[in-house]
């Protein structure tokens, strides 16, 4: 409802589809992309040179060093993201989210490395400059736009049993091998089909820290097996949650969210924001 209205209102409408693309990215696209009155135009993916270089091997108190290597041997995290946007048929743009402790070194290597795979790139300050910090992204992903026109596909036909469009997603969006449905899955899979929920959407709950179920599995891990514990259908979201791992679906909050420390003073200054 949202979009719908946003649409109607504004030239350009963006939403923030969460997490990584291999999730929050794929169920927009999957899940709520067929219920809008159109598709999107562009794809933004936001990337920052800190995750970058932990998916290169950089450990946590690490990341603030320059590690233009880490940068390099990251980026294939990043590269498949892109792959998977494009599989959609709509142009991905990638938003380097600048820190204060990333350097002019790894930003050129990260811009150099998105140029040998075709891929728009521009710098967003926002958190340092406001509006301002965010204008050059803005333009970039106007020009996508105007010069790349969207075709956009879904990756799998809801016809599909629940089985195939679970398999589509794991070997073609997360680059998995072979999905394994435990005894309770396969219960809950007779069960959804008997009451003809089968040709309901899947939100897939996974790790946002891996392509996999594994959350030390970083970087572009390949041919690995992801098994499937149990299937909610959320009927009036419209869709079947696939459980991986020991994940949880909610909440995705801390357990004192960081909203509950903020305040604004009467003369407009914003407190408790750091």
């Amino acid at each position: 409802m949202a979009t719908t209205t946003a649409l109607h209102l504004a030239d350009y409408t963006v939403t923030e589809a969460g997490f990584g693309a291999d999730l929050g990215a794929e169920k927009f696209l999957d899940i709520k992309t067929p219920n809008l009155p159109t598709s999107p135009d562009a794809v933004v993916i936001v990337a920052t040179l800190r995750a970058l270089k932990m998916n290169g091997g950089v450990a946590k108190d690490a990341l603030t060093e320059e590690n233009v290597e880490a940068v390099r041997a990251g980026f294939a995290n990043l590269k498949r993201h892109v792959e998977n946007i494009r599989k959609f048929g709509i142009p991905a743009v990638v938003a380097i989210n600048e820190f204060v402790t990333d350097t002019e070194a790894e930003i050129a290597v990260l811009k150099e490395l998105c140029a040998s795979i075709d891929v728009p790139v521009e710098l967003a300050s926002v958190w340092a400059n406001g509006a301002e910090g965010g204008v050059a992204l803005a333009e970039t992903i106007v020009e996508t736009i105007e010069k790349n026109p969207a075709n956009y596909t879904r990756l799998y036909d809801n016809d599909l049993s629940v089985q195939e469009k679970i398999e589509k997603i794991v070997t073609e969006i997360y680059r998995g091998s072979k999905v394994n449905f435990e005894k309770k899955a396969q219960t809950q899979i007779a069960q959804i089909v008997q009451n003809g929920w089968d040709k309901l959407p899947i939100c897939m709950a996974k790790t946002q820290y891996s392509f996999s179920d594994n959350p030390n599995a970083l970087g572009a891990p390949e041919n690995f097996e992801i098994t499937i514990r149990e299937l909610v259908p959320k009927l009036g979201a419209g869709f079947i949650v696939a459980l991986t791992g020991d994940v949880m679906t909610m909440p995705g909050l801390p357990k004192r969210p960081a909203a509950l420390n903020m305040d604004v003073e009467s003369d407009g200054t914003v407190l408790g924001l750091f």
